[in-house]
């Protein structure tokens, strides 16, 4: 079977005192029921291919951004931007643009914006998909991404970015060669002398830079989000999304709760089941 043509589309947000052009992929027909998949903090939309051309299958609409910094989309020129308040400010015209509700599904910051878009009302989010995020986030795992995000490292080719991808995301679980393979080019940026460069903005790493990193309570936010059914999702040894953060999420009845075995920060949702996991909550009736 011919693999589905991805199509590509842009819009200006205003962001700080300018604006910056979101860019994004989508595959589906242009009339179906809408999915937004936002990705991790130094990820792109293109980690959600399969997911997407499976939802996109079944009908959906299925659009993934590239978060400001990352992928296609602008640079900002204030590193200080680079934090979810600001994203979720510059989505909502945008949102507002596509003129129906969507469903969101969020991988780790991807979740927070999702999070964030649901403390303000009107914005017609149906379902929430939150992948390996909640409402509380230790510092040691903001820690842990910090460390990692502050190196600026640049590779011979895209073998040795994939090499460094499956070291630091080791927790996406268990991937075949081709799938990391698809993440080490769809993560590639050329420079100018021939080094392949992971395709972000090394500035989304100033607010992680010179200042303590505290745990994080969005709580009180919380409320707000189980206005709607929400599926989180849990990486079996996931540090950012603990188990006990995971239990005070579910005893809400409008939260499902999956486990994912094998799995840390965060399930790539790029696997069968994981995939079937998204489609059936994405489908069921509420």
């Amino acid at each position: 079977m011919q693999a589905p043509t991805p199509r590509f589309g842009a819009y200006r947000c205003p962001i700080g005192l300018g604006v910056a052009v979101l860019r994004w992929v989508e595959w589906g027909p242009a009339d179906g029921p809408i999915v937004i998949c936002v990705h991790g903090l130094t990820r792109t939309g293109r980690d959600f291919d399969p997911l997407a051309q499976a939802l996109a299958a079944q009908g959906h609409r299925v659009i993934c951004p590239d978060i400001f910094g990352r992928g296609m989309s602008d640079w900002l020129p204030d590193g200080a931007l680079y934090v979810v308040p600001a994203y979720v400010s510059a989505l909502l015209p945008f949102l507002a643009e596509l003129g129906r509700p969507y469903d969101w599904v969020g991988t780790s910051m991807g979740g927070l914006i999702g999070m964030g878009l649901c403390a303000v009302p009107g914005t017609g989010m149906r379902r929430l998909v939150l992948n390996d995020v909640g409402p509380f986030i230790p510092a040691s795992a903001l820690n842990a991404i910090g460390h990692y995000l502050g190196q600026e490292t640049t590779f011979a080719d895209v073998t040795a970015l994939e090499t460094h991808l499956r070291h630091i995301h080791a927790g996406f679980g268990p991937m075949s060669d081709e799938q990391w393979r698809h993440l080490a080019e769809t993560s590639a940026r050329m420079t100018a002398d021939g080094q392949v460069v992971q395709h972000y903005d090394p500035a989304i790493a100033f607010p992680m830079q010179g200042v303590p990193l505290a745990d994080v309570d969005l709580w009180a936010i919380w409320p707000a989000c189980t206005h709607r059914p929400i599926q989180a999702i849990r990486g079996e040894h996931s540090g950012l999304l603990n188990a006990e953060t995971a239990a005070r999420m579910a005893e809400h009845p409008m939260v499902r709760l999956a486990t994912i075995p094998d799995c840390g920060h965060a399930p790539s949702l790029m696997q069968g089941s994981q995939i079937a996991l998204v489609a059936e909550f994405l489908a069921a009736a509420f």
